[in-house]
């Protein structure tokens, strides 16, 4: 009777012991702490070939709409915090309006692109959340190189992600006069002190850990 009982206990021990087992196996295995790690940082590059600066400038007359071309560009920013860097350099040598004289005037004398042949902004801070996938609309705060000067400038910026492409559009003013550029104004022909600025973006997206 002894010796049944132990060969009982035994059986049964070993019965548990093989369900614990079966258990561990099926159990998930735990990710690891680099799976598990959020985004850092994201990086948007720019096309300067698909990226293009709009700009007007109203005057007495008409509005004048030219454009500029994108030198090269990228943000890089971290989604959680908003601090950002990078930048975006536009050729000021590459403005053009659909005027010869108009243009020939506005590098030698407005912009003296010359001297100042870059147009540079530097952002620091993104105001808002970008999703990493999807549209967001933000505010993006740095500093804006011009004419040999630098000068805050908050742009306001839509952004799209699809996987590793991204598009967006950014808005901005530019108050010409009050940052020291000429104005070309005279008695007959009066030009806003201010230029209107849309800058179309189209680069691709990065995610580091």
């Amino acid at each position: 009777m002894r010796a049944f009982r132990a060969r009982s206990l035994t059986l049964g021990a070993l019965a548990v012991l093989g369900l614990v087992m079966l258990l561990a196996a099926a159990a998930p295995v735990p990710q690891s702490q680099s799976t598990l790690a959020p985004v850092s940082e994201i990086v948007l590059t720019l096309d300067p070939a698909q990226s293009t600066v709009h700009w007007t400038v109203d005057s007495s007359l008409h509005t004048v709409h030219g454009t500029f071309a994108l030198k090269s560009g990228t943000v890089h920013f971290d989604p959680e915090t908003g601090k950002a860097g990078g930048e975006i350099v536009v050729a000021a040598t590459s403005g053009e309006s659909g005027s010869n004289s108009r243009d020939a005037r506005m590098h030698k004398e407005i912009l003296e692109t010359p001297r100042y042949p870059e147009v540079i902004f530097r952002p620091t801070q993104v105001e808002g959340k970008v999703g990493q996938t999807g549209a967001s609309d933000v505010k993006l705060h740095g500093v804006f190189s011009i004419h040999g000067t630098d000068y805050d400038l908050t742009a306001l910026v839509h952004a799209e992600l699809t996987g590793d492409r991204w598009r967006g559009i950014s808005k901005f003013e530019v108050p010409y006069v009050k940052w020291g550029i000429k104005n070309p104004s005279n008695f007959l022909f009066k030009v806003k002190p201010v230029v209107n600025v849309e800058l179309d973006m189209s680069g691709e997206v990065k995610a580091a850990q």
